[in-house]
């Protein structure tokens, strides 16, 4: 048996790896010809997955030289291609129209709403104005969603609230769109679900329900998952019946199929946000789900899409897996810190790093911004979600010292004024007046350079410890300061201290409300080089 997998990334090395464990020869086309995927491959195409003919090109060249028995995504936008290949090529696959509607959300909005599914209502555009100028987009609701028609990972996705907001997102995700279409739909409010599927002989197998945890309004950004859900099993049984409809009405027949998923009080239950016709990424399909059931969900749909049979239902060992984020404020990234204690704490089985030293980072505003990613097993769901969380916590992206972007982050420049006054980015921490007053009244101190090994010492601040808000990890302020403080060699200033003046104060913990222990220890390293604190 030959495959060829479209993709050769990190998402894609469960199907290189399960291909090769089944004795298969494996090729892969990739337009990254470093991807860590390649060395898995016996014969590796640098083509980019956007360039179809290239992408025949290569498969027909596997054919040639090595045969060719399926075509097989993961984790990529590229499903309706590879179906496309795959029906080219004579081989098993879902239908191109069918993996086109999966991809398309016009498309998919429009088959969801002739088969009566529960699924927003929406608009298509091709321009801020015709979105604003639009009669059927007049007839929904604020809030609304803007989306790119043809992309994934929550690219270009924004919630708006008014006109003004949503003349300001059209023209993001139009440029996120490869077809050059917005589309406008109603905001569902409620938990979300990721569902992993195998349709074959009429029949859809469930073969993942996880938990989505989504954060940082007006985006959409998933700072991890958790399975098995903490949804009632009445929900779940309803969320998964409205997703095989609405697998159904898509035309999907053969191969694998992924679900976004949501629960909506007002809308009296499920609701549709997404199907795809591939297996999920975000390390649901190829890590979480094998993790907690013991089951290589990857295997089954290759031995699927090479029109071999899947075994019937498995037997699910019933354990529990999590997969945490970790993110950054602007800047660039000068050290990673803490990597041993986050891959060495128990029940961690993998840490994966999106950046490195030298990377450039923003603060996420969807899932291809974040800076890398924990996932746990555990036998049960408390456990691996405490697990996960607290290697993501372990992690520290530590940044260049000065730098133009963190300081500027740092003061508040070139935040978003959202309705009701929100902001965005948010600031790590939400001080109330009291705690606010405090930091402001404690003294600056010296900004001297004091060198890489001198003792630094910082002003306490007392009312830290009552604070109770949480940083985006969940560490508590008085927590992250601790941290910042072990990562940056200093201490606090005590009163039997030889050093009657602190090297800094108020910078500190303006720096760590907004920053987190990253802005804190910015600042620390500022001190250190005499450079201007933000």
């Amino acid at each position: 048996m030959t495959v060829f997998i479209l993709g050769a990334g990190v998402m894609q090395i469960p199907a290189l790896s399960a291909a090769r464990e089944l004795g298969w020869k494996v090729a892969a086309a990739d337009g990254n010809p470093a991807a860590p995927g390649a060395e898995l491959c016996d014969k590796f195409f640098d083509v980019d997955l956007k360039d179809r003919p290239g992408l025949l090109a290569a498969a027909e060249t596997a054919r040639k030289t090595m045969g060719l028995d399926a075509v097989f995504t993961a984790g990529t936008d590229f499903s309706a291609s590879a179906a496309w290949l795959a029906d080219l090529l004579g081989l098993p696959g879902h239908s191109p129209e069918a993996a086109l509607a999966a991809s398309d959300k016009i498309i998919m909005r429009s088959l969801f709403e002739g088969a009566s599914l529960p699924s927003p209502r929406f608009v298509e555009c091709a321009s801020a104005e015709e979105a604003l100028a639009s009669p059927k987009r007049r007839e929904l609701d604020f809030p609304l969603v803007v989306k790119p028609a043809d992309n994934m990972g929550a690219r270009g996705c924004r919630l708006v609230r008014d006109e003004a907001e949503l003349a300001r997102a059209v023209a993001p995700a139009l440029t996120l769109s490869r077809s050059g279409r917005a589309i406008v739909e109603e905001f569902v409010e409620g938990p979300e679900f990721s569902v992993d599927a195998l349709v074959h002989d009429g029949k859809i197998e469930i073969r993942g329900f996880a938990d989505r945890h989504i954060a940082f309004s007006p985006y959409f950004v998933e700072l991890g998952h958790t399975m098995p859900s903490a949804a009632e099993g009445s929900v779940r049984e309803r969320v998964l019946a409205v997703f095989e409809a609405g697998v159904r009405s898509l035309g999907l027949r053969h191969g694998a199929a992924k679900g976004d998923m949501k629960w909506s009080e007002v809308r009296g239950g499920p609701v549709i946000g997404e199907i795809a016709a591939r297996l999920s990424g975000g390390y649901m399909s190829g890590w979480t789900y094998p993790y907690a059931s013991g089951i290589d969900l990857t295997r089954d749909a290759l031995v699927l899409a090479a029109g071999g049979e899947v075994e019937g239902p498995r037997i699910d060992r019933g354990w529990a897996s999590a997969e945490r984020a970790f993110i950054s404020i602007p800047g660039r990234v000068a050290s990673i810190d803490g990597l041993r204690a986050a891959r060495c704490a128990p029940f961690v089985k993998d840490l994966f790093l999106r950046v490195s030293r030298g990377d450039e980072v923003v603060f996420p505003s969807n899932n291809v911004e974040k800076c890398g990613n924990a996932i746990s097993q555990a036998p049960d769901r408390v456990t691996a979600a405490l697990a996960a969380e607290e290697a993501a916590r372990s992690v520290i992206v530590r940044l260049e010292a000065p730098g133009t972007a963190t300081a500027a982050f740092l003061r508040g420049e070139g935040r978003e004024r959202g309705f009701g006054g929100a902001e965005w980015p948010p600031s790590a921490f939400q001080v109330d007046a009291e705690l606010e007053a405090a930091i402001e009244a404690l003294p600056e101190g010296s900004l001297r350079p004091i060198g890489p090994s001198a003792p630094l010492f910082v002003e306490p601040l007392a009312a830290a410890e009552g604070c109770q808000s949480s940083d985006w990890s969940g560490r508590r302020l008085a927590d992250s300061a601790r941290r910042a403080l072990e990562a940056g060699g200093g201490s606090f200033r005590s009163h039997g201290t030889d050093a009657p003046v602190p090297a800094v104060g108020r910078a500190f913990w303006k720096a760590l409300v907004v920053g987190g222990v990253q802005g804190g220890l910015y600042v620390l390293d500022c001190v250190r080089k005499g450079a201007a604190l933000p």
